[in-house]
């Protein structure tokens, strides 16, 4: 499913409670912009049975007191089984999301410090993290630049 689709699809799925759709419609060029620097409209999530989105917890070897929570998107389903996740679980699932969908979920996830998309089928290795508050970032700087709303309107999580 193309971007322009993907963010229709956001819209039409939004809460109809007179603020969502308007916000995602708001929102939309920054998640196009987002996922038009990734090579695939679509990527492979890892998740419980119950929908949760498995999550990676990195920490850094020299300062082990850094950590960050990452959540994984692999290019293909054939990643995800070279991945370090247990597929062998049975409450274990692979399943593919739309990459707006990704990056929108993101900003409702506070938990969650960034993204990682394998970008390279074949490459679990290296990959292009998009970090949450760079997300969060942008859409306040893009609503305040083109709907004159102050950062301190925005709600704190609009997801």
């Amino acid at each position: 499913m193309n971007i322009d689709k993907q963010i229709q699809e956001l819209i039409n799925d939004a809460p109809q409670d007179g603020n969502t759709p308007a916000l995602v419609t708001a929102i939309a060029p920054v998640l196009k912009s987002l996922a038009s620097q990734l090579r695939h409209e679509q990527y492979y999530i890892v998740q419980t049975l119950d929908q949760d989105w498995a999550i990676t917890t990195l920490q850094n070897q020299s300062q082990v007191e850094l950590e960050k929570n990452v959540i994984y998107a692999f290019s293909s389903l054939k990643d995800v089984s070279n991945s370090p996740y247990p597929m062998h679980d049975p409450q274990m699932i692979a399943l593919p999301i739309p990459v707006t969908h990704i990056l929108f979920q993101m900003l409702a996830m506070e938990i969650i410090h960034s993204i990682i998309f394998f970008d390279t089928p074949g490459n679990t290795v290296t990959g292009t993290e998009i970090q949450r508050e760079h997300v969060s970032e942008l859409i306040a700087s893009y609503l305040a630049q083109t709907q004159g709303v102050p950062d301190s309107e925005l709600p704190p999580n609009i997801a």
